[in-house]
C-alpha cells in the first residue's frame, strides 16, 4: 500500500502559519522509529566520558543543527527523509532562544510540518553541557 501523509487542521481554523500541523493522517507505510539525539556523537561509551562532548557546539542553533544531522543519519540508514517525518519531540533546557531552534529547524523541514512537541527540561541525561535533545517517528 502506497503511503499518504494528510496535515490535518481543525475546520475553525483561522489562516495562520504554524510551523507545525496539529495533527497527521498517515494511511500505509512502514513505522520508523528514532531515538533521541543531541549534538553529541550517537555513539559514545557508557557510562559517559564527559570530553566526548568536549566538540559539541556551544550555541542553540550549533547544538540543534548538530542534532538534526544526528537525525539525518537515522533517516538516511532507512531510506528515509524529513520529509517523512510526522512528529518530532524537542527537550530544551532553555526556550529563551527558541528562535534558534527553530531557524535552524525550518532549513532541514523545509514545508514538511510533523506533529511537533517541545518541552523545557532541566538538564538532558548525555551531558550537562546538551541543550537540545530531538526524538522522531517517519512513515516511508
Amino acid at each position: 500500500m502506497e503511503k499518504t501523509v494528510e496535515h490535518v487542521h481543525w475546520p475553525d481554523a483561522p489562516d495562520i502559519w504554524m510551523p507545525y500541523a496539529p495533527a497527521i493522517k498517515v494511511t500505509g507505510g512502514t513505522h520508523v522509529h528514532l531515538a533521541g539525539v543531541t549534538a553529541a556523537a550517537v555513539y559514545h561509551h557508557h557510562p559517559h566520558r564527559p570530553e566526548e562532548f568536549d566538540s559539541m557546539p556551544h550555541t542553540m542553533e550549533g547544538q540543534t543543527r548538530a542534532a538534526l544531522e544526528n537525525i539525518k543519519k537515522g533517516l538516511d540508514a532507512v531510506g528515509a527523509a524529513f520529509d517523512d517525518i510526522v512528529t518530532a519531540s524537542r527537550y530544551v533546557t532553555d526556550l529563551s532562544d527558541q528562535d534558534s531552534m527553530n531557524k535552524v529547524w525550518a532549513e532541514y523541514f523545509g514545508d514538511a510540518k510533523p506533529a511537533t512537541t517541545t518541552v523545557e527540561v532541566v538538564q538532558l541525561a548525555t551531558d550537562p553541557r546538551c541543550m537540545i535533545e530531538i526524538n522522531a517517528m517517519a512513515v516511508i
